[in-house]
């Protein structure tokens, strides 16, 4: 085992050299040092964004990370592995500065990643090109990794696009990289893991969810009420109730907005009722998949890079540029209201009971 190794844990080398050593997972739960580690990269992920600070040991700091991975999927919440991929990144983001800045000492130059070794773990070599202090990147190869980047800059309108290569800069670069590296994270999770390591980690697992709920980070919300939705649902809301044809990643995002606020099918049934090209049964199935009734998952709604790439991101305000998902902003909307808020459900109840009267 390396220390690069440890502090790249993401690479396929690393992954062999854990494969090379025959650790199983059964004798790394029963590893109180690696445990805390593994334990400590989760929780600090939900905490600050980071793994924390690296093990002296070069073996604990290493597996942890794969144990890091089972527990989080033990835990098995959206939120946090999100969260925790997104904390791995940002971690091998800043090492891989550090180790540029401190490039001509012995120690770091054994320890480094360049950007050129990692465009070629994740196949990206031949797509990327030095371009005097910058780089061209090939279209196919830049919209996966700026699909979900927050900004309009990563909008592929907004970049300079020449016989199929988009220009970036070394800074672009390095936040690609940062998401190829969540996504690496990620990839895979949750893993299924066996009864008997579920049941070494119970307690480990019930600490980290219960640092999850402290947080509140997957709090419900029943309230509708169109003015405080974000812009990019106020517009779709309008274009299903002028009966306008949606595309599907359209409909996908207005409806998995609606489903998250607490609209129920029924109701989401109705408003798209105004259809001309309306079907009760498919819109049911459609909704009640999204929902999770009829699948394994229960979709959210897509965040604002995702509804950038999409052209779904429109009319954006203030809050927009402080906020990264539809939801975040729907929440601070109703946080911040002066006035008592009714939801809109109660408003057409009251106006058919005026219509019937």
């Amino acid at each position: 085992m390396e220390r690069r190794h440890a502090r790249y844990p993401f690479l396929d080398d690393a992954r062999r050299a854990v494969g090379n050593a025959e650790f199983d997972l059964q004798s790394l739960a029963a590893d109180e040092r690696v445990r805390e580690r593994a334990s400590e990269r989760v929780e600090r992920a939900l905490d600050d964004g980071t793994v924390g600070e690296p093990s002296r040991d070069t073996r604990v700091e290493l597996l942890s990370y794969p144990l890091a991975r089972v527990l989080v999927s033990l835990v098995d919440e959206h939120v946090l592995t999100r969260k925790y991929a997104r904390a791995e990144a940002a971690t091998a983001h800043d090492r891989l500065a550090d180790a540029e800045n401190r490039r001509e000492l012995k120690s770091a130059r054994t320890e480094r990643l360049t950007s050129e070794e990692l465009l070629t773990e994740f196949d990206l070599a031949t797509d990327v090109h030095a371009d005097g202090d910058g780089y061209r990147v090939a279209v196919g190869a830049y919209l996966p990794l700026a699909a979900d980047m927050r900004g309009e800059e990563w909008r592929l309108v907004n970049r300079a696009l020449s016989d199929g290569e988009v220009s970036i800069s070394a800074t672009d670069l390095a936040e690609l990289l940062r998401k190829a590296i969540e996504r690496r994270v990620a990839e895979g999770l949750p893993l299924s893991v066996p009864d008997g390591i579920a049941d070494a980690l119970k307690s480990t697992v019930a600490e980290i969810r219960e640092r999850l709920a402290e947080l509140d980070l997957t709090r419900e919300i029943d309230t509708v009420v169109p003015d405080r939705f974000p812009p990019c649902m106020k517009a779709l809301l309008d274009s299903v109730q002028k009966g306008e044809h949606l595309p599907h990643h359209s409909r996908f995002a207005i409806t998995s907005f609606l489903a998250s606020i607490g609209m129920s099918t029924d109701e989401i049934i109705d408003l798209y009722m105004v259809n001309p090209g309306f079907g009760e049964e498919m819109t049911r199935y459609q909704t009640d998949h999204i929902r999770g009734e009829t699948s394994p998952t229960e979709y959210s709604p897509p965040s604002c890079a995702t509804m950038q790439s999409y052209g779904d991101c429109v009319n954006m305000d203030d809050r927009c540029e402080t906020i990264s998902h539809p939801m975040a902003y729907y929440e601070q909307a109703l946080d911040d209201a002066d006035e008592e808020l009714t939801d809109w459900r109660d408003d057409e109840g009251e106006n058919e009971a005026d219509a019937d009267a």
